[in-house]
């Protein structure tokens, strides 16, 4: 179960949502928890989780190891703030910031290589999936930002699945469209990756979850956990889903 705060919160604000939060999930060991909040909180979020089983994430990484890249992040500073996760190619990168398929699978392997846990994102608009090119969209964005993996890359990360029309809308993909999505993508990755990959790998899904719509997404085999956005601001919101 992943919170992705996008662009919100202070450091203060991120301590005082852990205080509440972790007692909330400790006891929560069915599910691994991270929470991705913007860079200027991930220091503080580090430091309120220790102790915790809960993980931070950021929410993008910078390909590049350094360099003339102002505004970037790379995977070793990233590292040594204590991040273990970081979330790639997330649609509203893709949308506002020229976020391409090939950037996915640089900033991918540029986590890879520091140790760090990357949750790729992919998902159609709403033009795509009125047009019936949902499959299509995925099957590219697979092939041209995930497939360029090893084998042995490729099991260290978490796909996560986001309807763009999904996102920030209200509008929630019925479990039944959600699990065809994670479907599509799981055949893409039995074809590429072998069928052991394809049973172990975590596909979430990310659009509009909710405490009163978790446990019907999560009732769906497919689905292996969210990546929620505006219900992970609020601890307890965050943390009925969590216990869902």
């Amino acid at each position: 179960m992943a919170g992705n705060w996008k662009m919100y919160k202070t450091p203060a604000e991120t301590t005082a949502f852990f205080e509440k939060f972790r007692p909330l999930v400790e006891k929560s060991e069915h599910c691994e928890i991270v929470i991705c909040p913007p860079f200027t909180n991930l220091a503080a979020a580090v430091d309120a989780a220790k102790g915790s089983h809960i993980r931070v994430g950021a929410q993008n990484i910078a390909w590049a190891k350094e360099g003339a890249f102002t505004g970037e992040i790379s995977a070793a500073m990233l590292h040594a703030v204590g991040v273990t996760h970081v979330i790639v190619g997330h649609s509203e990168r893709r949308q506002y910031f020229h976020e391409t398929d090939g950037t996915v699978l640089k900033r991918t392997q540029a986590a890879l290589e520091a140790g760090l846990t990357p949750i790729v994102c992919v998902g159609e608009r709403l033009e795509d999936r009125e047009s019936g090119d949902t499959e299509k969209v995925l099957t590219t964005q697979f092939h041209g930002g995930i497939s360029g993996l090893t084998d042995q890359q490729f099991a260290k990360i978490i796909i996560a699945y986001e309807p763009v029309w999904a996102i920030g809308t209200g509008k929630t993909a019925t479990p039944e469209m959600a699990a065809d999505a994670h479907r599509i993508i799981r055949t893409q990755v039995r074809a590429k990756f072998g069928k052991d990959a394809a049973d172990a790998i975590r596909i979430l899904y990310g659009g509009s979850v909710k405490p009163d719509n978790v446990k019907t997404l999560m009732a769906q085999p497919e689905i292996d956990g969210s990546l929620v956005g505006g219900a992970a601001l609020d601890p307890v919101s965050f943390a009925s889903i969590v216990n869902f």
